[in-house]
């Protein structure tokens, strides 16, 4: 056994989901949570933004989300490793969309860029399926659909 496996944080593929399910929580709650504060804070047609945040989210959920959870769900169940590495839930393509993701977040919100009103809305339109997604996670570990 090489010394990189010896050290490789392996995990059952179970634990993996909870792993992934934690991960898309802590995003979509982030960005929820910073949405919700600053949308609140500017109080400019409030239950209007919150309510195209709601709608866009749950599009990109329905149309975009349960395919890309669904993905990584069926990625996770066919690893032929036991014992997958514990940063195994993204595949390295997943992982370069999620720091552009977060840099382009982070750079719009600093620079000022885009109105912050339409910058929060589009915020909550991302944690709202980040979130759901989450579930899909924790309810595929729970149901136990891959085999362990």
């Amino acid at each position: 056994m090489s010394l990189a496996q010896k050290l490789k944080p392996g995990v059952k593929k179970r634990t993996l989901l909870y792993v992934a399910g934690c991960a898309w929580t802590i995003a979509g709650g982030m960005l929820i949570t910073r949405a919700l504060l600053a949308l609140i804070a500017i109080q400019h047609m409030l239950w209007l933004e919150i309510m195209i945040g709601i709608i866009a989210g749950s599009c990109f959920y329905i149309f975009m989300f349960t395919k890309i959870s669904k993905k990584h769900i069926t990625r996770i169940s066919l690893m032929k490793a036991d014992y997958p590495c514990f940063f195994s839930f993204f595949n390295v393509r997943s992982y370069i969309l999620m720091t552009v993701m977060i840099s382009a977040g982070i750079t719009l919100r600093k620079t000022n860029v885009i109105n912050p009103e339409y910058l929060y809305t589009f915020y909550l339109a991302m944690g709202i399926p980040l979130l759901l997604s989450a579930f899909r996670f924790f309810n595929a570990g729970i149901r136990n659909t891959i085999k362990i």
